[in-house]
């Protein structure tokens, strides 16, 4: 599979990485031989970077990745957590002893002397301005607690302001065809400066793999249950922040644009990776076989023209007023 350069690291991703989030929790179960199966059917299927965060599972989904690299020494795979999620979400907390702190049980929970990639996980927007806050990553860097650092955001405003800072390396930001708003600015920026982009959530949690419909039940752990309205963290993680009955009728025309052999899931992800300024984009799955789905859309060819279009028309007409106003 095709790789390219995680911005100022010098790193490099497979276009298409994995995202972890589901082999820890908040995605109803995923037992361990599940998980195990999900990370070498990606591996075997090119992909290079695994995306987790030391709150998935607290801590399970970084586990599940050691006990995974810790079988096949043979494999290259970049691992990239995040951090900050496991405390109350004020500036304050965001300081150089509670990152090593972070970071040694993260270091534990992966096996790992040295972190291959952080990132601040979502924190609270004055974060992203404080001139501390990235010292003390820069730190972390001169101590070789952490190869390098990067940021998850939830707002544009927010990425622009992280791009900014010089020894940033990544920014985490959701794109897919039913979010499209990064295109704009953050997008040429990142290039501009010099920082790669991490594209998650590409499939907006789920919907735009067109299987659901509007009786479609998920389970009570499940985040697509417990925070449709942002009752447990920001709304516009769960279904990217679109209304679960529009987001359902809007994949459904989505479906209908996919190429022939083509699933819409792949068609979403086609879509990120032709995007000029993505790095890698970190679908989640379930099982074997998404992951082998999933990993395919790196092979796929350029969407054409006309499917473009047809993509950027439907979110004009269903979802742009949702949510371009939020994030």
């Amino acid at each position: 599979m095709d790789e390219r350069v995680i911005g100022r690291s010098g790193q490099r991703a497979s276009v298409v990485g994995l995202g972890t989030w589901q082999l820890g929790a908040d995605w109803g179960d995923v037992d361990e031989k599940d998980a195990l199966a999900v990370l070498e059917a990606a591996a075997e299927s090119g992909v290079t970077f695994f995306d987790t965060a030391d709150v998935y599972g607290d801590g399970r989904s970084e586990q599940i990745i050691a006990t995974f690299t810790r079988s096949r020494p043979d494999l290259h795979v970049l691992v990239a957590t995040k951090m900050g999620r496991r405390v109350d979400q004020i500036p304050e907390n965001y300081v150089l002893d509670n990152f090593r702190a972070w970071n040694d049980r993260s270091r534990r929970h992966l096996g790992v002397d040295r972190l291959d990639l952080v990132q601040l996980h979502c924190p609270p927007t004055p974060v992203y301005s404080s001139g501390e806050v990235f010292d003390a990553l820069d730190t972390l860097v001169e101590e070789e607690r952490i190869a390098a650092y990067g940021v998850s955001v939830e707002t544009c405003a927010e990425a622009l302001t992280a791009i900014g800072r010089p020894g940033v390396a990544s920014v985490q930001i959701i794109l897919n065809p039913f979010r499209v708003k990064p295109l704009r600015e953050v997008l040429p920026a990142a290039r501009e400066a010099g920082v790669g982009i991490i594209a998650r959530v590409p499939l907006a949690s789920g919907l735009l793999s067109g299987k659901y419909t509007k009786d479609t039940v998920f389970a009570a752990d499940d985040h697509r249950t417990y925070n449709r309205h942002g009752e447990a963290f920001d709304q516009g993680e769960t279904f990217s922040g679109v209304d679960y009955t529009t987001g359902v009728e809007a994949a459904a025309e989505f479906a209908a644009l996919a190429p022939e052999g083509w699933t819409p899931a792949q068609l979403a992800l086609r879509w990120i990776i032709d995007q000029p300024g993505v790095t890698t984009v970190i679908p989640g799955a379930r099982n074997a076989e998404q992951a082998r789905a999933n990993a395919a859309a790196a092979k796929l060819p350029e969407l054409p023209a006309e499917t473009v279009t047809a993509i950027r028309d439907l979110y004009d007409r269903r979802i742009k007023g949702q949510v371009e106003n939020r994030w």
